[in-house]
């Protein structure tokens, strides 16, 4: 996708007057490693953080884990917003990019919400398997809003990334787990299109002229401001030992530090294929479940595997 950005310049025959050229830039152009270190970082420190959330939910109700994660991610944005130089966020010719901004991250953490309602209402059969299509919508997303384009070969590649995340997150249903109603249908469905939607106005909100540092500030206000509160409210009584604080904390740290590698990345490439990418933990969760909690990997996690590591390869082609 190319951007329009107008540089002011000086003419230096006329020294009185300013004239405006455009400047083409392209994310895609941008250093691979820039964006592909931070991404494939987010993708590691997200599947040891699925890992770990997967080793102890029987300890820590998932309201309390939505809590810890708006706590993790603000620590965490936090402490980079602060070691960043210095941008006027609150500034009156920014305030639209700030909006913006928060924006993205309420619909985030709306996601979130809305994905743990349906797994509560919801076969996790179907609700996981949904959850991990998300990229599809981001990319959709972004051709639509953001005129990004891929190559077909490519295009194939984030096909194969996205059938591997969902064929990985695939379970087989459970005869005993019998659901009554269609509610969770909507949520799970709204949680796909809250993330989508949200992954491609991270992108819009850069295109816009927000810097790491703004974004960092406003991951950390649109999570305190969706998952804090539903934290608060549905976790938020009762005892919090410091044996659940831990075990909260280390997986949502890692996720947290995964949402700012996946910041940096859509800085700097296309959100097409940096969504699919990072997309792809739970290649690092079946890892962390085969060696850390000896589950057995199925033929068809196997084939899942193949797809998203061949897919990964070419995306970056």
């Amino acid at each position: 996708m190319l951007c329009l950005h107008l540089y002011p310049v000086y003419d230096h025959i006329n020294h009185d007057r300013l004239i405006v050229r455009p400047h083409l830039s392209s994310p895609s152009a941008a250093p691979l490693l820039l964006w592909m270190t931070p991404a494939l970082l987010a993708l590691l420190l997200y599947g040891l953080g699925q890992g770990f959330v997967k080793m102890w939910i029987t300890q820590v109700p998932p309201a309390r884990f939505c809590l810890y994660f708006a706590c993790a991610r603000a620590a965490v944005m936090g402490c980079y917003f602060l070691a960043s130089p210095r941008t006027p966020v609150f500034a009156a010719e920014g305030r639209y990019v700030l909006a913006i901004g928060v924006l993205a991250y309420l619909l985030d953490g709306a996601g979130w919400i809305m994905y743990f309602h349906s797994i509560i209402a919801g076969p996790i059969t179907i609700v996981g398997t949904l959850s991990a299509a998300y990229p599809a919508v981001t990319i959709v997303f972004a051709h639509w809003f953001l005129g990004e384009t891929l190559s077909p070969l490519q295009y194939g590649a984030v096909a194969l990334v996205i059938g591997g995340c969902i064929g990985l997150a695939y379970q087989p249903a459970d005869a005993a787990n019998k659901v009554t109603g269609r509610t969770w249908i909507l949520l799970a469905l709204t949680a796909l299109m809250l993330w989508g939607g949200a992954q491609t106005m991270v992108k819009y909100d850069y295109n816009l002229g927000a810097t790491d540092a703004n974004m960092a500030l406003y991951s950390a206000i649109g999570a305190l401001l969706t998952l804090g509160v539903y934290g608060l409210w549905k976790g938020g009584a009762g005892t919090h030992s410091v044996r659940e604080w831990t075990r909260s904390f280390l997986p949502m740290g890692m996720m947290a530090a995964g949402d700012l590698g996946v910041l940096i990345a859509s800085r700097y490439g296309e959100i097409s294929i940096v969504t699919p990418l990072t997309g792809a933990y739970p290649l690092v969760t079946l890892a962390f479940a085969a060696l850390v909690l000896r589950e057995r990997i199925t033929l068809l996690q196997w084939g899942c595997i193949v797809a998203i590591l061949v897919g990964m390869i070419f995306c970056t082609s």
